[in-house]
């Protein structure tokens, strides 16, 4: 909606055309006592803040446990809701909803290429449902009843179909020293550290009771990471609060080098930084984050992570694999050698010289001095077939010749005793 009415002639009208949706929304709750008026800010414009029943009616919209809607934001109407505004800006430039182009097709050309070029920009993170804004992070208490030392963190992000489990966001608009700002981090720290028992009776770190984060690599297990948003509109430099605070809290994100050139940062805070204009120009896709520790600007998703991390792993993966595939490759080498060999000595038939097959090799060869002999060990097995055959019919011959030499004496013998006897 924020690229139609742009042909209206002042300012002032094409804010009125624009929000015309959105004020009667707002008087819809109003009726409902679910929003009211906070206050009025510099430009003239009023705040509406949700009443305390108006988280409950959101969290049935969305579906959620009312528990994780947020609280009501800070100072809004006594200081001009600088900071809430702030926070708002901060979800739509790390959300970066896309316009439906098919509610647009009537708008004039530079309305509707105005709204492709942002629906062809780098997505965003998550949807609405996944941000929840004044969150208490307890160091002590509860949840219900979180005690004194905690943070109360400006958005809380959830979008694992992103890439982002759990990321906690602090805004500042320049008013806050480095030094507040130290004492907030250590504050994200102590509730990093803090363990309870879950259902299960297993002592788990808190945040973990409430979002869902996986337990991590071994000895790389950081705490959920913490963005700081920049908005420069106090009086302080950005820059130098950076460099100031990064010296303060080291000992919480200053992580372990190893070898391989990576760092590991178990039980460390990461904590990124990026200011509201570049985060706004480019979202969470563009090089423009700074985390503690590292040289160079990198997206959110890497500043986040741990690439050289990933990067060694991936390297240790594939020189695994490769010596892998060397070690198969020389198995086949040795067994291919050994079946040349193996064949090369395989023994051939003395009658029609082809090689004897396995069965028959194994045949042949000596298995103990009790196992019975083969037969005809030089021949193959049609060969030593057609052998026996050739001997079993030479020892029938035989016999019949044999018997057939013993009967003719008998006769003959008896022929001559006749015939003397007749004689």
């Amino acid at each position: 909606m924020s690229y139609r009415h742009t042909d209206k002639p002042t300012p002032s009208k094409r804010k009125q055309a624009r929000t015309a949706s959105h004020t009667g929304a707002l008087s819809d709750l109003r009726k409902h006592d679910l929003a009211e008026n906070g206050g009025q800010l510099p430009g003239g414009d009023t705040l509406r803040n949700l009443t305390p029943m108006g988280p409950t009616a959101a969290a049935r919209e969305l579906g959620r446990p009312v528990g994780e809607m947020g609280n009501p934001a800070r100072g809004a109407g006594r200081t001009g809701a600088s900071h809430p505004m702030t926070v708002n800006e901060a979800v739509l430039a790390l959300l970066r909803p896309k316009p439906t182009l098919t509610q647009l097709a009537n708008e004039p050309a530079d309305i509707r290429a105005a709204a492709q070029a942002a629906f062809d920009a780098p997505a965003g993170l998550g949807t609405i449902a996944s941000y929840a804004t004044e969150v208490a992070l307890p160091a002590t208490g509860t949840w219900a009843n979180p005690g004194k030392g905690g943070a109360q963190t400006d958005i809380v992000i959830t979008a694992p179909e992103d890439g982002v489990l759990l990321l906690f966001v602090e805004i500042d608009n320049c008013f806050e020293s480095a030094q507040v700002l130290a004492g907030k981090t250590d504050k994200y720290m102590r509730f990093g550290q803090r363990k309870v028992k879950d259902v299960d009776g297993k002592e788990r770190p808190m945040c973990r009771t409430r979002w869902w984060v996986p337990d991590g690599r071994h000895g790389d297990r950081p705490h959920p990471p913490l963005l700081l948003v920049f908005n420069r509109v106090g009086p302080r430099n950005p820059d130098t609060v950076i460099a100031q605070l990064a010296e303060l809290t080291e000992r919480h994100w200053k992580g372990t080098a190893y070898d391989g050139g990576f760092h590991m940062y178990d039980g460390k805070l990461p904590i990124v930084a990026t200011g509201m204009k570049l985060l706004k120009e480019h979202g969470p896709a563009g090089a423009v984050f700074r985390r503690f520790g590292r040289p160079h600007k990198q997206t959110l998703l890497e500043a986040i992570g741990n690439p050289r991390r990933e990067a060694a792993d991936a390297r240790q993966r594939a020189e695994y694999a490769a010596r892998q595939w060397e070690h198969q490759e020389e198995l086949r080498r040795i067994a291919a050698q050994h079946r040349a060999e193996r064949e090369a000595s395989r023994p051939v038939c003395a009658g029609c010289g082809t090689r004897f097959t396995d069965e028959r090799w194994k045949a042949i060869e000596p298995t103990g001095w009790d196992a019975p002999r083969d037969t005809h060990p030089h021949l193959c097995d049609d060969c030593k077939q057609r052998a026996i055959t050739a001997e079993r019919q030479a020892e029938q011959a035989g016999s019949e010749h044999q018997e057939h030499d013993q009967a003719v004496p008998e006769q003959k013998a008896g022929g001559t005793w006749l015939s003397r006897f007749r004689s």
